[in-house]
């Protein structure tokens, strides 16, 4: 008899777990059927990365910035294929380009690689130089004191699962911390700066195939700087580090503008004030990552700098900076920016305009009336592959050329003011 309720039991069970499993897999298959995702924008329409083939001479220059973790040469790959083909950009270099980055105030120190890669439409009217920037080198010399806590010493007391996520968090957890650091903070955004250098006013050709040089701007950046246009796209810690960036460019300006530029220094300056620079930042960081760090030198003054006649309009960076800042509410790590931050947190020479894009990277699953889950690490870490966040890097929203998976799929909010 007990073998018999035995058996009944585990058919129970084991047909309530098929049926459990059932249950979840329908669900998933409904919600991806209809992609209940949610996709709100708050902002501005924005073109995207089209608009930046509209306003130059078709040429476009991306710079990729990854986030935390060891990264090596080609991670951008997955991505920088969706958006070619979302752009329409189906033929590409047969090889990269790979420069070891050199700087002359750090001129001993790895900082780390630039690939470049030519994307262009088949009549070859269009073309797009991405460069992807790989800065682990920087900081992986020290994690490597923290190698002896993974290893057969200590892994053998973990469990398995419990193992892989120690390995994961010593290899991810510590370059917040190394950034943020005064020294460390300057030698990345050395690497950022020398990685801007090469990509301004060089086209293909003109890029060596490989290279440990110095890079300089010549007069031939000056000559082909008002026919480029730039887009800037950034992960996770990597949004700190492309606005970091752009602000130790926008010191060492005002230092060349104070000590009386050359000719070819003023031209390039004054052109370069004319560029507009969209920055999507996925998994935006900035609110985390600016707690405890000094405030910019000049803030809350936009229409100072920013507006024709302004006090200092001479002495912007750029016409403006489109602040794109992805976040996936169930991403743990990353963050809307609300407008006052921009105003009191983000240099005014930047001219910044900040479009908030909140969006469900990850799938929401009802966990049988528990309450609702989404995957964490799929909400960080998914949002190049996902085809409405390239969408909306390649071709923007609320404008003639928005793609049918944002006007079918994402909300705009638009501000009018």
């Amino acid at each position: 008899m007990k073998k018999i309720l035995l058996c009944l039991m585990s058919l129970v069970i084991s047909g309530c777990a098929s049926f459990g499993e059932g249950v979840t897999t329908a669900f998933l298959n409904k919600q991806k059927e209809e992609d209940l995702r949610e996709c709100r924008v708050d902002g501005k329409p924005f073109a995207g990365m089209q608009g930046g083939f509209d306003r130059s001479n078709n040429l476009l220059k991306v710079l990729m910035v990854h986030g935390v973790g060891t990264h090596i040469p080609g991670y951008s790959t997955q991505f920088q294929e969706k958006l070619a083909k979302e752009l329409g950009l189906n033929e590409m270099s047969s090889h990269y380009k790979e420069i070891k980055l050199v700087n002359k105030e750090y001129p001993d120190q790895d900082l780390g690689t630039l690939r470049v890669r030519r994307l262009l439409d088949t009549e070859q009217d269009e073309e797009m130089l991405f460069y992807e920037l790989t800065w682990s080198s920087i900081t992986n010399p020290q994690k490597e004191t923290l190698k002896y806590d993974t290893s057969g010493e200590y892994s053998f007391r973990r469990a398995e699962v419990n193992q892989m996520l120690k390995v994961f968090s010593n290899d991810t957890s510590p370059d917040p911390m190394i950034y943020l650091s005064e020294h460390n903070q300057d030698v990345i955004l050395a690497s950022y700066r020398t990685a801007f250098c090469w990509m301004v006013g060089r086209d293909w050709n003109a890029l060596p195939n490989e290279s440990q040089e110095i890079c300089t701007v010549g007069e031939k950046a000056v000559e082909h700087l008002p026919n480029e246009d730039f887009a800037i796209v950034s992960h996770s810690l990597g949004s700190r580090i492309v606005i970091d960036g752009m602000k130790s460019i926008v010191s060492r300006v005002s230092r060349t503008q104070e000590g009386g530029p050359s000719f070819s220094e003023a031209e390039f300056i004054r052109d370069f004030q004319q560029k507009k620079i969209p920055f999507y930042l996925m998994s935006n960081q900035l609110p985390l990552l600016e707690m405890g760090a000094v405030a910019p030198e000049v803030v809350n003054q936009h229409d100072e700098y920013c507006e024709p006649g302004g006090e200092h309009y001479d002495e912007r960076l750029v016409a403006k900076t489109s602040i794109i800042a992805f976040s996936d509410p169930n991403d743990l790590l990353s963050y809307s920016i609300p407008q006052k931050f921009g105003q009191q947190r983000l240099d005014s020479r930047l001219c910044a305009e900040i479009t908030n894009v909140n969006i469900n990277v990850a799938y929401v699953i009802d966990l049988f009336g528990m309450g609702a889950f989404a995957n964490p690490l799929i909400a960080h870490t998914g949002y190049d592959s996902d085809d409405r966040v390239v969408a909306l890097i390649a071709k923007g929203i609320g404008t003639d050329h928005s793609s049918n998976i944002v006007n079918d799929r994402c909300e705009l909010i638009e501000y009018v003011d």
